[in-house]
């Protein structure tokens, strides 16, 4: 069946008084699809009237802007920690974030004005810091080419992480940006138990895929580092795990590992301690008590954990990159946005941003910064 035959509320901007209302308030609602393709879920199709959005002031994270072209999220992960900004826009944090999901249809055409504007100073742009881009609906709309070409061709650098193998389809454009402009990638994947993926993150590709994408994007000259968050504590914390996770992370040729613990913000926790009661009900009380009321584990488990951490990622040849996330154990509140090698695109030095000979750079997991390109 045609997707176009599938709105549910048709919306066009000239829509005349008394006809039938949006399906939900929401700003720029153009229209709502479902199709059997992806059954169970609703794109709800808005026009944006911006693209850019700056990250606040006096935040740790190493980039300034960010571009999401979606909201909501079919990787319908229990445990993502964007869950409660989707009651901003009167959804729920549970299953609306999984089901109701917003595209923003022109997001291209409108980033690509933004960056043309004299006053852009062409700083860093990181993608799949909210929802990710890859996600399945990615397939359908097609909106990342747009917006990696816009970036590039403006001189912009930019970075990705995504759990989403869809990512493999634009490889070669990801390697002619990055002839333009510094480039980075990174995977998130914290474990390597296939049923446990399924289980708690049931809309991504499973761990197998998303090692085979590390390699392709090693393979083809591109950096990867992999975000391994979260470790969930009696479920992919064990010596076993660890060792695995991070064994298939070297063979696969990651350029570095950040690892770091379950982190429970509200609206996320209030859904992950259901998932947790429903599907493990032996580890419920362990978990309350672990998290308190708050959303970090406690002082101790995190000791404990970033010392596993280091002695595996020693162990798998990743003892030189980024490691343990809020390694700040006395508070864990001040961010360390600790990002592995691959994933903030780095420049040469010298190399003015947006040159067409600026190469991309990553580090190798002895440290040593390696040319790409």
């Amino acid at each position: 069946m045609r997707w176009e035959a599938q709105a549910l509320v048709p919306n066009p901007p000239d829509t005349a008084a008394g006809a039938a209302p949006a399906l939900l308030p929401l700003a720029g609602l153009v229209r709502s699809v479902t199709t059997p393709e992806f059954a169970g879920i609703t794109f709800h199709e808005v026009t944006a009237k911006s693209a850019l959005n700056r990250v606040p002031a006096g935040s740790k994270m190493p980039f300034e802007w960010t571009v999401n072209p979606y909201r909501g999220c079919s990787h319908a992960c229990v445990y993502c920690f964007a869950r409660k900004t989707h009651t901003y826009l009167d959804f729920d944090a549970g299953m609306d974030f999984d089901s109701q999901v917003v595209v923003k249809v022109n997001v291209a055409e409108v980033l690509r004005k933004e960056l043309n504007k004299p006053s852009w100073g062409r700083h860093q742009v990181a993608l799949g810091t909210n929802t990710d881009p890859y996600q399945r609906a990615e397939g359908r709309y097609r909106l990342m080419p747009g917006i990696i070409a816009a970036l590039a061709e403006s001189g912009t650098p930019l970075s990705i992480l995504t759990k989403g193998t869809l990512l493999a389809r634009d490889i070669p454009l990801l390697k002619r940006a990055a002839t333009q402009v510094p480039v980075g990638l990174g995977i998130s994947l914290a474990m390597t138990d296939e049923a446990l993926s399924e289980a708690i993150e049931p809309g991504t590709p499973g761990p197998r895929a998303r090692l085979k994408l590390v390699s392709r994007l090693r393979e083809a000259g591109l950096p990867c580092g992999v975000m391994a968050m979260p470790i969930l504590p009696w479920l992919s914390d064990s010596d076993e795990a660890l060792d695995a996770l991070f064994g298939s992370l070297a063979a696969a040729g990651a350029t570095g590992v950040s690892a770091g613990a379950l982190y429970l913000k509200p609206g996320t926790r209030e859904w992950f301690m259901k998932w947790i009661a429903t599907h493990h009900p032996e580890l419920a009380g362990r978990y309350r008590r672990l998290y308190g009321t708050g959303s970090y584990a406690s002082k101790e488990y995190r000791t404990w954990l970033a010392g596993k951490v280091r002695y595996f990622k020693a162990r798998h040849g990743f003892s030189h990159s980024a490691g343990f996330s809020h390694r700040n154990l006395e508070d864990p509140r001040v961010e360390e946005a600790e990002y592995p090698a691959g994933i903030i695109p780095t420049a040469v030095p010298g190399a003015s941003a947006g040159h067409p000979s600026a190469p991309v750079l990553a580090a190798s997991r002895d440290g040593v910064q390696e040319s790409l390109f």
